[in-house]
């Protein structure tokens, strides 16, 4: 099985004494491929100036990462199955709550995607909705995860020119 690792990197500033709490949550994620990301704890976490709203924060790559390996589960089973997409746009979405001990923790990913599909095969809606639910059932981190992922999108399919 494959492993999948980053590298995450933060700093305390010269400036900053850290015990009182009053220090940079900013950091960087370095990836395997050499990408690094600038990261910080979310401003609804801790508040600017201790953290960077600019930067990718723990809940947004969650988000991210479940609406990623959705779409290309997605992507992947509709070529199998003979469907063109030609773009696909996911302003997904996390919500945080309160579990039972009152921690807070992301409860729901909703995912929001546009398919647009062309080609000669033209799916129904009975089609897409069969490739988002399988999607949903072959996607590694939706496995991976006790958060509820519900999906609610839209689709078109564009004749070809």
């Amino acid at each position: 099985m494959a492993t999948h690792g980053a590298t995450i990197t933060w700093q305390r500033g010269e400036e900053e004494a850290f015990l009182d709490n009053r220090y940079s949550r900013a950091h960087l994620w370095r990836f395997d491929g050499g990408v690094e990301v600038p990261a910080s704890s979310s401003p609804h976490v801790v508040r600017v100036p201790f953290s960077n709203p600019a930067n990718v924060d723990p809940e947004e790559a969650y988000v991210a990462g479940l609406s990623s390996c959705h779409m290309l589960t997605f992507l992947n089973l509709a070529a199998l199955r003979g469907y063109r997409v030609d773009s696909y746009v996911d302003p997904a979405e996390g919500a945080m709550a309160k579990n039972a001990d009152g921690k807070e923790w992301v409860a729901a990913v909703t995912l929001k995607p546009h398919v647009v599909f062309s080609g000669p095969k033209a799916p129904d809606e009975a089609a897409v909705a069969a490739l988002h639910h399988d999607a949903h059932a072959n996607c590694f981190l939706a496995n991976s995860v006790r958060s509820t992922l519900e999906t609610r999108g839209s689709w078109v399919h564009q004749d070809a020119a």
